[in-house]
């Protein structure tokens, strides 16, 4: 009998590994993506940041991802030059970005106002954006180089798993953003308010990302050498720019990237405001307030990685998004419908629990599922194409969110800047928009579900291959 060749992708230690070090580097890109989520009402106390402008700054984090195409274009970088390349640009992207965003708010005067188009907003506000939008593109790029390397090392083995337990840590970054952003920014002393400071925690956090992602690099590098001939594409199979229409005209790549924007976008935006919400909601300080949603990526970190091992051994991704969506629109109806003298601690953490499950089935099932439906020489192009869409919602999501806060709450934003006690927003529209994208999200999980008994993309099947028995 023919020996088979022995490779790190054979070997658990090593794949692990290399699982750890890319998951690590996404664990501080998730901490920087929610820095300043915690800190709505310092940014408006100290550098006079509307509601609009708090929200329009989670927008331009997808802003050049959208309009100017990165995304796809990572997308095509990762399929033609690698990931090594495309994962060393990504974290450096990310560096980058993050430092503009942090000197935004340290050097700049905070009463300087620029204008945009007619429209007047702080100039910390326009020169953060700019560093956001530039982090954007590193933190983008580097989601889909994750992704491709996880199928890299784990098609054929533990992958949903893999996948799972990425998303994971890459959650435990958002435990901790809103467990430590508030500290660093030392909220309890409200005279001494300075956002800046978890800022530059977060951009310090970046740079040990970049040290693990080129530790990955050369383990990246044996593993190719290993794989020789083995790892490369023949020209045949090389990705082309028409394989771009034969992404766009699948219809389990349409379902799927439908259900991701509509998902995402109940989800990320959500998360900016959360804080403030929960502190209006049950009366309480933001400090506690924070400590309390921190429990959201908690409850999605420890049930991801099993949902990920039963996708392994017993499949059913499509209907685990089914169910993740109709658990996220029953979490935001709770924390739409239910009045504030009724809505207890106890309440608010069970709902949270809710939608930290939702957050689990929904990624946890559709990740692992693109690589089914999609040829391997354009999968990279794939998840940006993807990314791209969901960028779209999360670029205009909290720009709408904010300005309905807005305008269902007239007058509060100047009670809470001249800090009167007892100024709060009402959270009612904001979270029956954000039901209202769970229900959309609930009937392209029903078409996706439809999609697949018809093409038999095999999303029902599980991820793991059995050994055949001679």
């Amino acid at each position: 009998m023919q020996q088979l060749k022995q490779t790190l992708h054979d070997s658990p230690i090593a794949r692990w590994m290399a699982l750890i070090l890319i998951s690590a580097t996404m664990f501080f890109a998730y901490f920087f993506v929610d820095v300043v989520a915690p800190l709505q009402k310092m940014m408006l106390t100290n550098f006079n940041w509307s509601p609009e402008v708090f929200g329009y700054l989670g927008g331009s984090e997808f802003f050049l991802n959208v309009f100017v195409g990165f995304l796809i274009l990572s997308g095509i970088i990762l399929d033609k030059m690698g990931i090594r390349f495309t994962l060393m640009l990504s974290t450096i992207t990310m560096v980058a970005g993050a430092a503009i965003k942090f000197a935004a708010l340290k050097y700049i005067d905070v009463a300087s106002v620029s204008s945009v188009f007619g429209w007047e907003l702080p100039t910390t506000a326009l020169v953060a954006y700019c560093g956001f939008a530039i982090f954007g593109i590193g933190v983008e790029m580097a989601g889909i180089t994750v992704s491709k390397t996880i199928v890299k090392w784990f098609r054929g083995k533990e992958m949903a798993l893999a996948m799972g337990l990425e998303m994971a840590v890459a959650r435990l970054g958002v435990f901790a953003v809103f467990r430590l952003s508030p500290i660093f920014a030392n909220s309890e002393n409200p005279a001494q308010w300075n956002p800046a400071n978890s800022v530059f925690m977060g951009l310090a956090f970046l740079c040990i990302g970049l040290l693990t992602s080129l530790i990955y690099v050369f383990m990246d590098v044996k593993l190719d050498k290993q794989l020789g001939d083995d790892g490369k594409l023949a020209p045949e199979d090389e990705f082309r720019i028409s394989d771009l229409a034969k992404i766009f005209t699948n219809p389990g790549f349409i379902a799927i990237a439908g259900l991701c924007v509509l998902f995402y976008s109940a989800i990320f935006p959500f998360q900016k405001f959360a804080t403030d919400m929960l502190s209006s909601k049950l009366n309480i300080p933001i400090t506690e307030a924070s400590n309390l949603f921190s429990f959201f990526p908690i409850g999605a970190m420890i049930l991801t990685p099993f949902i990920g091992l039963f996708l392994d051994l017993k499949g059913k991704g499509a209907s685990l998004m089914l169910y993740g969506a109709i658990l996220l629109v029953a979490s935001h109806l709770i924390f739409a419908l239910v009045p504030n003298e009724n809505f207890s601690y106890l309440l608010a953490f069970g709902t949270i629990v809710i939608l930290g499950t939702a957050f689990s089935l929904v990624p946890a099932s559709m990740w692992p599922s693109l690589p089914k439906i999609i040829e391997d020489r354009y999968l990279g192009t794939a998840f940006g194409c993807i990314f791209w869409i969901q960028n779209i919602g999360l670029m205009l999501v909290p720009g709408l969110i904010g300005w309905s806060i807005t305008k269902s709450n007239p007058g509060v934003a100047e009670q809470i800047a001249a800090q009167i006690p007892g100024a709060a927003y009402n959270y009612l529209v904001p979270e029956l928009i954000f039901a209202g994208f769970g229900v959309a999200a609930i009937l392209l999980a029903l078409y996706l579900r439809k999609v697949d008994a018809k093409h038999g993309y095999g999303l029902e099947l599980p991820n793991k291959k059995t050994p055949k028995m001679v």
